[in-house]
């Protein structure tokens, strides 16, 4: 199976690094993605042998089954409708761009019309597979608390401007509470999981979301209440921060290999 990497950051390396130690059998990557020549993705491609291209989208002419996107929202915005509608299944990390109802239903179309697939995997949560049987039943309320690091909330424009002092914290301060529409606008980079929940369950406007800068915690922490007609569960998850990235959580990078596992397989567990 022919995989193209639109990104060349920690995932597409750990995608990489996984293809050529064998642990992702009959998978070969036929070219890695970047915005420029001079992206990271072009060392990165170099130095495991294979193809680069500085412009997205002609990622499509290199002939991939399957494109995983891990680069950004504006990047899922800008190509990866071409690539539906060019008939190439697409994993899409940066889940949060797709709180944008108009770009969500323009590349469901896009598959649609094509007979391609577009999935967004669990990243660096879990519980979906209970909250979509739930959602079959009915579901009042679901609410995601995100902790990290302060170092996790730095250079992020909206919390700049609320003044706070990151590097000072002393306790846990709240950066955003209401629905994870307006939340994931806020944090591209940070709560893409939240917007997975919202996809999996009852929606952006309902799903609620509180973002915690709290300098007590070292792993990247999210606990999930959802409450329904049938009954209640509570999942605290409590990540490793990425080595390169303390943004992103670990598990939401080999969130990505689990998926192109689960891709390649006749026989699947769960959802």
């Amino acid at each position: 199976m022919r995989i193209g990497l639109l990104g060349g950051g920690t995932i597409g390396r750990l995608i990489l690094q996984h293809i050529r130690d064998g642990a992702l059998p009959d998978m070969e990557v036929a070219a890695v993605a970047g915005r420029s020549p001079t992206s990271r993705g072009r060392a990165l491609a170099e130095s495991f042998g294979v193809p680069y291209t500085p412009d997205p989208e002609t990622l499509a002419d290199y002939g991939p089954q399957v494109i995983v996107e891990s680069a950004s929202h504006d990047a899922v915005r800008d190509y990866v409708e071409g690539y539906l509608a060019r008939g190439i299944d697409v994993i899409v990390l940066s889940a949060g761009a797709l709180a944008d109802d108009g770009l969500r239903e323009r590349l469901t179309a896009a598959a649609e019309a094509s007979g391609a697939q577009l999935w967004v995997p669990s990243g660096g949560i879990g519980g979906l597979d209970a909250l979509k049987g739930a959602v079959q039943a009915g579901v009042d309320s679901v609410v995601i608390v995100i902790r990290k690091p302060p170092a996790a909330w730095r250079d992020i424009p909206y919390v700049e401007e609320l003044g706070i002092d990151l590097d000072a914290l002393r306790q846990p301060v709240d950066l955003y509470a209401g629905p994870t529409r307006r939340g994931v606008a806020l944090f591209p980079q940070n709560v893409n999981i939240a917007a997975a929940l919202s996809l999996a369950g009852i929606g952006f406007d309902r799903t609620e979301m509180r973002v915690v800068a709290d300098p007590t915690v070292t792993h990247n922490t999210h606990r999930i209440e959802v409450s329904g007609r049938t009954g209640r569960f509570v999942i605290t998850l409590e990540n490793v921060p990425s080595p390169d990235n303390p943004k992103t959580a670990w598990l939401a990078c080999y969130s990505a290999l689990g998926a192109l596992a689960q891709y390649a397989r006749p026989f699947r567990v769960g959802t």
